[in-house]
């Protein structure tokens, strides 16, 4: 018993450092959910019969005063669009992604091919959710580790700090979100080179990396960086160089060597995807990590609130029956102010469109106060109320509108139930006849709200030269390549501070903050979403600067705005010349 006792006490050790040199190394594992209809689209007509061949199926087109909808069958999407000239266009509906759980509308173009064919591509969004998880040995020889996803940054919340190895179990342990207290998140199966995860209900098989992985910024051992021009395509962006727009090529060189390339070691590294810049109308650096490149659509989240108030000032440039001053509850379908007081108060009489663009509704609506019944995160996780917009529209009045701003994610969506009900229009129609095609944008995937309707508190995926181009809308008083998009006035007043918030100024959906800059102060003007969304101008340089990163609800999010681009960017960047 004794010799047995010892020969056990002696492997112990050993068994120890086989099963950490086991778990030791990058694990990583990626789930593509589809989505299962897409490609080529084609929609015939036969006297008075409309048919649409997609993916296999073969389905009946209902066609009714000009529009055209269809339904895949099991619920795996739908079509839904309009004859225009010689083309259908329209939007192809998505179901919901295991990302986000929201559906996406994507753009679907379709041209005729004599008079009763109609031929063109759905593209939606990608359904993908990554994980990694870096596992190394420390000296007293318990394993460290941290979980990386950069889809959704669910790694914050998955704290995961060290595993540990119980028989054919390995305990993921950590605080979850912001407890500090340290629990086993999740129990993963695991043989030699596999390692099997729950998460969010979905299985996820985990296997060895390489060097190679999306993990790295560039590979585990990139090779120096050396600049490339961005080349010109057929997006509407005019190109040049660092060194033709006057910004040092070597400073940017180091700055993309030294913060974005060197091997993440915690969670709380910036974890940027792409990194882009133009100046004087011309893209002149463009730079994608991490697997991502300028053809995959990325996640805005809050960054696309600043697209809602350039779709808002679209709609009153075009002069479609909106107005700066419209009255807010003056255009809302009855339906989303059911049960409110009568008489209205008069406080929400006063509320107008400008009062969403700014966030000073006077709604009791604040994101910041997880208590408050207008914050984001309740609105979205409640079961009772799937309409959004009446949500919001039946919060109580605590202010008068324009006395403050308060960030409210609500009052941004509730611009397009004031464009819908002004114009009378569908918002992903007037986002593509105002926004997309004068903007040279082929391809996006809005977000789609509870009750099917676009969502306008983010959430948008775009590619990211398109993204970047509201910005240089913005730094062009309102155009694009020549093309009016919104007036030169709400182009000014988005850019400039028209109240104060979280210590900054806020425009129309636009935030400012001011810069120190060689002997001076230089003001910008930028968007901003979760995980490091940022498209931010600088008019008195003439500069556009775009960042897309993965660091989702971790405050290294806010890198960029306060660190990167004053210590980073700006020094590399000479005055505009005389």
């Amino acid at each position: 018993m004794r010799l047995v006792l010892g020969l056990g006490l002696m492997l112990l050790p050993v068994l120890a450092a086989t099963a950490n040199e086991g778990l030791v190394g990058l694990w990583e594992g990626k789930r593509i959910a589809g989505p299962e209809v897409q490609g080529r689209l084609i929609i015939s007509r036969s006297g008075d019969q409309w048919s649409a061949d997609i993916s296999g199926y073969r389905l009946p087109v209902e066609m009714r005063d000009g529009r055209l909808s269809f339904e895949a069958p099991g619920g795996r999407g739908g079509f839904a669009g309009r004859l225009r000239g010689l083309q259908i266009v329209g939007h192809w509906t998505q179901p919901g992604t295991i990302n986000n759980g929201m559906p996406h509308s994507s753009p679907v173009v379709l041209e005729a091919e004599g008079d009763a064919t109609w031929r063109g591509a759905v593209v939606p969004l990608l359904d993908e959710f990554s994980i990694y998880l870096p596992v190394w040995e420390n000296d007293d020889g318990s394993l460290a580790a941290f979980l990386r996803n950069p889809d959704r940054g669910f790694g914050v919340f998955y704290n995961v700090r060290r595993v540990e190895l119980h028989g054919d179990r390995v305990h993921w342990i950590g605080p979850f979100f912001r407890n500090e207290d340290e629990q086993v998140l999740t129990e993963a199966t695991y043989e030699p080179g596999r390692m099997a995860v729950n998460i969010r209900g979905n299985l996820y098989d985990l296997r060895k990396g390489n060097e190679h992985s999306g993990f790295y910024a560039r590979g585990k051992a990139p090779l120096p960086y050396r600049y490339q021009a961005p080349p010109a395509l057929d997006d509407g962006w005019k190109t040049g160089t660092l060194a033709e727009a006057g910004i040092d090529q070597a400073a940017v060189g180091r700055f993309i060597e030294q913060v974005i390339l060197p091997p993440a070691d915690s969670i709380d590294d910036p974890y940027v995807h792409g990194f882009l810049m133009a100046r004087s109308g011309k893209l002149i650096l463009e730079e994608y990590f991490h697997g991502f490149h300028r053809d995959k659509a990325h996640d805005t989240r809050s960054a696309s609130k600043s697209m809602a108030s350039v779709l808002a000032g679209a709609v009153v440039h075009a002069e479609l029956g909106l107005e700066e001053h419209t009255p807010v509850y003056a255009t809302l379908d009855p339906v989303h102010t059911t049960g409110l007081e009568t008489p209205l108060d008069p406080r929400r009489t006063r509320m107008t469109l400008r009062h969403l663009v700014t966030m000073s509704s006077g709604l009791e609506c604040d994101d910041g106060d997880s208590n408050s019944r207008g914050n984001e995160d309740r609105m979205q996780s409640q079961q009772e109320q799937p309409d959004w917009y009446r949500w919001t529209a039946t919060l109580d009045m605590v202010r008068e509108p324009g006395e403050k701003a308060v960030y409210c994610t609500g009052g941004t969506n509730l611009i397009g139930a004031v464009i819908r009900g002004a114009t009378g229009r569908t918002l992903a129609e007037l986002f593509h006849e105002l926004i997309a095609e004068p903007l040279d944008i082929d391809n996006y995937h809005l977000n789609l709200a509870p009750t099917g309707v676009p969502y306008l508190g983010g959430g948008v995926y775009w590619k990211p030269r398109d993204f970047m181009k509201l910005g240089q809308v913005m730094l062009d008083g309102g155009r694009w390549n020549g093309h009016r998009i919104i007036s030169e006035g709400w182009a000014e007043r988005s850019i400039s501070t028209q109240l104060e918030m979280q210590n900054m100024g806020y425009g129309y959906a636009w935030w400012i903050i001011e810069y120190p800059y060689r002997d001076g102060k230089v003001q910008a003007f930028f968007a901003a979403g979760n995980g490091g969304q940022i498209v931010m101008g600088i008019p008195e340089l003439e500069l556009l600067i775009a960042f897309y990163a993965g660091n989702y609800s971790h405050p290294t999010l806010y890198q960029i705005q306060r660190r990167l681009v004053p210590e980073y960017i700006l020094p590399a960047v000479t005055p505009v010349g005389p």
